[in-house]
């Protein structure tokens, strides 16, 4: 009887698994274009790194120097971490491990949610469960989706580093994918809690945030990565692994654990909910609607994304003004670090190209908001919520309008904020850095109407749009420490601004990529109002 009962376990887990090899494989070809994005720029950035920081940092005893400068220096500290050695490796960890591993979170928690909550949401997922597909098999496609991408990205990272030194590397590609990987748990664990996939998306954003916050907070106040917030963080589990700097091994077990744990409880919270359902439902609304124009509703839909984003902006303004002080202290003479400051803020004294360098910076991660929020009109549509909406006396235009004003205004107010924040960090030139904000506003807005263009010409192929936004912010962040040539700078609508504050103000570009942006605007409507509706 104990084998009759052990065989009926074992094939009552089978079934719960039924079809996960088919449903990842589909999972692969939906995410063919998305994956690979995220990889290669993630791969890139970090691939980067080491011949910068060599051309910056070309002795022992300059990089020695900047690791003394790092020790005192608490509010460069809180923006990219303690560094742990000077070899050309641990600098490469130093700079960019904390944000490639902050991007391969947002890569995994896209995944996850995306192939559970956001397919229940459309109703997909129950046509899929009709057939001979188990119960927790969607999300272990999923969960297998992230970790195939992540496995790529650490081979990648293994594979271009290890000439700094094979253990660093292994180190610092295992902990990037173990952090991409814990976030990917944690989101199967939120799409069990949430009816609705964007607050799955948004709340595992906040604890990515969160613990964005915890590490900052945490490295300010030590230059060992000793605080316990920064233990309190997965981020700041990165930075103590140390990379290129005698790794500590036994915190990727701290990594693995937490990521087996979340994995358990999302497998248990998915065996015990009907599909479609969660633990936190959604409470029922009104009994008369108090919703009674299309953009309304679109402001009720996007108010979170808005709210957060304001927020996040606000704080990264007042983190980068209490920066400016201590930049020139940073690059003290050494004339390339000098150089890649003044190719990103321009030619003017140190402080005010620091000044231009980090709102240019905002203002590439504005695109990304646009983008986020122009792109909300197409989810709304393929999910099929948009067409009950339409078949009512809301045009399309009307309807588009709603979700664009919040797109594009709501860039205009982010970089406003990020104004405010960046002058109440700084304490001086308050008009000046708040021109210098608004400025990159124009740039933005092209990258919206691109957004705009996709999804009203080509809405099977609007996902693109974040490519180009990828695209841009990798031309914006790698570009000038890699000394690309100015003409190819020149492809994104950001390479054309002017260089405030500092600079010479010049209204003819603010002009012409206003006008673009109207143009690609234009025209997006004009083929959303021509085609169906998908």
């Amino acid at each position: 009887m104990t084998a009759v009962a052990s065989a009926g376990v074992r094939s009552g887990g089978a079934r719960q698994l039924a079809g996960t090899g088919t449903l990842l494989r589909f999972a692969l070809r939906r995410d063919r274009v998305m994956i690979p994005v995220w990889v290669a720029v993630n791969a890139l950035m970090v691939l980067s790194m080491p011949g910068t920081i060599e051309g910056l940092y070309g002795t022992a005893a300059e990089r020695a120097d900047l690791v003394r400068q790092m020790e005192t220096n608490s509010s460069l500290r809180a923006m990219v971490g303690p560094v742990f050695d000077d070899s050309l490796g641990a600098l490469t960890a130093w700079r960019v491990g904390v944000y490639a591993a902050a991007l391969a979170a947002v890569m995994s928690l896209l995944i996850v949610v995306r192939h559970t909550r956001d397919e229940e949401e459309s109703g997909r997922q129950e046509v899929v469960a009709s057939g001979m597909v188990g119960r927790r098999a969607a999300l272990t496609a999923a969960l297998l989706t992230a970790a195939v991408a992540n496995g790529v990205l650490a081979l990648l990272v293994v594979a271009g580093l290890a000439g700094q030194g094979a253990a660093g590397a292994l180190a610092l590609g295992l902990g990037v994918a173990g952090v991409g990987m814990l976030f990917a748990t944690m989101a199967a664990i939120v799409a069990q809690l949430t009816e609705s996939a964007r607050l799955a998306r948004g709340l595992t954003a906040a604890v990515l945030g969160a613990a964005f916050v915890l590490r900052a907070a945490g490295d300010s106040a030590t230059a060992d990565g000793s605080s316990v917030l920064t233990w309190l963080s997965p981020l700041g589990w990165l930075e103590n692994l140390r990379a290129f700097a005698a790794e500590r091994w036994w915190v990727l077990l701290l990594i693995a654990g937490a990521v087996v744990v979340q994995g358990v409880v999302a497998y248990e919270l998915a065996g015990r909910r009907d599909l479609g359902m969660s633990f936190l439902p959604t409470r029922p609304g009104p009994a008369a609607g108090r919703l009674r124009t299309a953009g309304a509703l679109a402001w009720r839909l996007q108010r979170g994304g808005v709210l957060g984003w304001s927020i996040g902006f606000l704080l990264a303004g007042v983190v980068y003004g209490s920066m400016t002080e201590g930049a020139a202290d940073l690059v003290g003479d050494n004339e390339q670090a000098r150089g890649i400051i003044e190719r990103m803020g321009g030619q003017a004294g140190l402080t005010d190209a620091f000044v231009s360098a980090m709102v240019g910076m905002l203002g590439l991660i504005a695109a990304l908001y646009v983008v986020a929020s122009v792109l909300r009109l197409n989810g709304e549509e393929t999910s099929g919520r948009a067409e009950p909406v339409l078949a009512g006396a809301v045009g399309r235009l009307r309807w588009a309008a709603g979700h664009l004003v919040i797109a594009f205004g709501g860039a205009a107010l982010i970089m406003l904020l990020a104004g405010l924040g960046f002058a109440l960090g700084y304490g001086q030139d308050a008009g000046a850095i708040l021109g210098a904000c608004l400025v990159q506003v124009p740039a933005v807005w092209v990258i919206g109407g691109a957004a705009v263009l996709l999804h009203g010409v080509l809405p099977r192929g609007a996902v693109a749009a974040w490519g180009v936004a990828g695209a841009v912010l990798l031309l914006g962040w790698v570009g000038p420490a890699l000394d690309v040539p100015q003409s190819v700078l020149d492809v994104s609508p950001f390479g054309h601004l002017p260089k405030l504050p500092g600079g010479e103000m010049s209204w003819s570009p603010v002009l012409v990529l206003t006008s673009i942006a109207v143009v690609l605007v234009v025209a997006g409507l004009v083929g959303l109002r021509r085609r169906d509706v998908t």
